[in-house]
């Protein structure tokens, strides 16, 4: 679990530490902040996957998972079948509200 917890952190502190270097790059380090969000949130559902696989009957990470396919299947249907600016509204803040509730769960099970 320990490893787990290290690339998390790894993972949530990467666009951090991009976005720290900001005023050194000044050019593009913004985006790739950006960009690398899409690695914290790929690295967060392998450890996820990970974890449900470790302990299937757990109901917070069961949470988790289903949050993660919840997310997917309103981006689907936002982007194939309706469009809504409300649904946009929960589609912006579905990720991070993922990411840290992923981030308790592994924080709190290495305590």
């Amino acid at each position: 679990m320990k490893t787990t917890k290290q690339l998390n952190t790894f993972a949530i502190g990467l666009p951090l530490l991009i976005l720290l270097t900001y005023p050194i790059t000044k050019e593009g380090a913004l985006v790739y902040a950006m960009l690398s969000t899409i690695i914290t949130g790929f690295v967060q559902v392998l450890l996820g996957i990970k974890m449900i696989f470790e302990e299937p009957h757990n109901r917070y990470i069961q949470i988790y998972i289903g949050g993660v396919v919840l997310f997917f299947l309103i981006c689907f249907f936002q982007i194939e079948i309706y469009y809504n600016e409300y649904i946009r509204v929960i589609l912006i803040s579905m990720p991070a509200i993922l990411a840290i509730y992923l981030s308790i769960l592994i924080y709190k099970k290495t305590d």
